[in-house]
Order: structure tokens, then sequence, then C-alpha cells
């Protein structure tokens, strides 16, 4: 494929006469406009949209914006986002919201006044009115893990048939007690949550219990206190996220409960296969989530009219020890 710098070697000009007559400034000679555009019919040069845009733009920085840093997912997103976005010659803002909607929007109005390239940001549910915002300033934004309204691309996966997939697996391993930590005031919790529910009612059950704490690692060992502490207690809980299951574990390993209690989370944490019994989990594909949410931004960057794209992907079920069921009991368990 040819460059700018063939067509400028073939006209016999420098790079930036190329770029100049190619953005219709008035003060290329016609002479060598009419050679410039002989060079690129001749050798069928197509530029590159997504670089032209970066110009104009006069930004090379992108930004992303996470709801916890902490949260291994958006550790691991925040890797590749960066690395594919260095591929390309571009530099990444990474800021960390912890779910506060003010400090989103601070960020948000930052990244407009620095005239970004584009946002990469997993929302909280009142980010919709400055991403409107951005919107209108001509600033591209792909959300990922959440969505926000259909008027802008997204990449996550089918969190409700992850959910099913998950309580089902719970539900085969014989345990009828089963209670959720579900984070508040999250697009991907009320989803992973519907799809615990309708699971649970295909079988004729209903949620032994339901805690929403906001999605840190304190409130989720918190909330599993509460449920530890029902009578009758819960055979089994399922986590929403990386972060509330690190906290509900470490509750239900000083109760000395963990085999006794049915354990599985969304996420794979790193401690997951490091205890005993290791943790049934959804993993969802991080990788490819950074990888397409990269692709969606420089696509919406080079065709900013394109029709929206809402691309849902797959989490993978891992069965470990941490289901074994209820006849399956460790005896000397406590």
């Amino acid at each position: 494929m040819a460059s700018i710098k063939d067509v400028a070697q073939r006209a016999g000009v420098s790079t930036a006469t190329v770029s100049r007559m190619m953005a219709g400034k008035s003060y290329i000679s016609e002479e060598t406009r009419e050679r410039v555009q002989a060079a690129i019919d001749e050798l069928d040069y197509r530029p590159n949209r997504v670089a032209q845009r970066l110009r104009e733009r006069q930004s090379r920085i992108l930004a992303l914006i996470v709801s916890d840093i902490q949260n291994p997912f958006f550790g691991a997103l925040s890797r590749t986002v960066e690395t594919f976005a260095q591929r390309h010659g571009l530099s990444v803002f990474i800021c960390n919201t912890d779910e506060d909607a003010a400090k989103e929007a601070h960020y948000l109005e930052l990244m407009l006044q620095e005239k970004v390239a584009g946002v990469i940001l997993s929302p909280t549910r009142r980010a919709l009115p400055p991403l409107k915002t951005l919107k209108q300033k001509g600033i591209p934004v792909v959300t990922v893990d959440r969505r926000v309204s259909r008027d802008f691309d997204s990449v996550l996966i089918d969190n409700t048939e992850a959910a099913r997939q998950l309580t089902g697996r719970i539900i085969a391993a014989g345990y009828t007690r089963v209670a959720g930590i579900f984070g508040a005031n999250s697009f991907t919790a009320d989803e992973r949550r519907a799809g615990f529910g309708e699971e649970l009612a295909a079988h004729g059950l209903k949620p032994h219990a339901e805690e929403l704490p906001p999605a840190f690692e304190a409130e989720g060992r918190a909330a599993m206190e509460r449920l530890l502490a029902l009578n009758p207690r819960p055979d089994a809980v399922i986590c929403s996220s990386a972060l509330l299951a690190t906290g509900a574990y470490q509750a239900l390993n000083a109760a000395r409960l963990t085999h006794e209690v049915g354990f599985a989370c969304f996420d794979d944490p790193p401690w997951a296969t490091c205890v005993s019994p290791a943790v049934t989990v959804i993993a969802q594909p991080t990788a490819l989530i950074g990888e397409t949410a990269f692709e969606l931004l420089l696509k919406r960057i080079e065709e900013p009219d394109r029709a929206t794209s809402h691309i849902r992907l797959q989490g993978t079920l891992i069965e470990r020890d941490s289901l074994r069921g209820t006849g399956q009991r460790d005896p000397l368990s406590t």
C-alpha cells in the first residue's frame, strides 16, 4: 500500500506539500497540484483517514476512564488499551473514578479541555449528560463493561446469559439456598442480577437473599457477614465482581465456611486458584474487550457519523472446586 512519502517522491515534492494539497490549501501552484494528483492516481494512494482526523484534532492522546483501578479487570483492560495505543503512536491518560459520578464528570470535563482524540470509559449511571457534551464537541466515546446509552459505542459481555450459566452450575451442584451480592448502581451488576433471578426462577427457586452494596472489597466482606448471619444461612453465594468477591471470600474464610458454602463470582481474580477450594468463575475476555473498544474508537474517529455499534462478547465459565455440590462435602470441614 502506497504511503504519503511514496506520493511525495513520485511527484518530486515534500510530504508537507502533499498534505497541504490534500487539505485543499490554496497556496499550492496548479502545476504542483497536478503533479501530486497524478502521483496519487498512479499509486492508487488512499490517505489514512484516522491519521488525518488525529492531525486535525492536534492531539494524539486518548483517555481511558475506569471505575476502579484496583479491580483486576480494569487493570488488565488498561494494559491492553495502552499497548494498542502505543502501537498506533498514541498516548493514554488513565483516570480512576472510584464509581464517583462527580470525579467522573471532572475527568470528562478535563478531557474536553484537553481536546483528547477520544475516550474509552466504564461509566457510572450519571455519565450521560457530560458524554453528550463530548459528543457535541466531536470527541468520540466508547463505553466498556457497561452501556450508558444506545447513542454511544459499547463493548461488554452478555452479562445476563453469563449469570444464568453461573447460576445454573450452582443449581446443578445441588444448592437451593442461593444468595447473591451485586454491586449497587451498576448497569453490569443489574444485568447479572437479572440473569441470576431468571435462572433460579427457571428451576422453581427464588433468591435466598440479595445484598446490593457499593462494589468495593470492604462492602463485599460486610455483605457476606450479613448473609452468614441469616438463619438459615445460604448454602451458596454468587458475587457480581472481583472486588466484592475478594471481600466476601475473606468473610467466608474467617468463618471457616469455605468448604460448607458454595461460592462463585464474576471475573477471575488472581487469588481464585490460590485458595482451597479454588473458586468457580465467569472469566471475561479482558484483552479482547480492550482491543475491540480501541478498534471501535479508531473507527469512530475515522467515521464520526457511522452507525453506533454495541458489541456483546461471551464470558467463559471456569469450573473449580468451590461448587462441589451438597452431596460432596468435605467430612472434615467445620
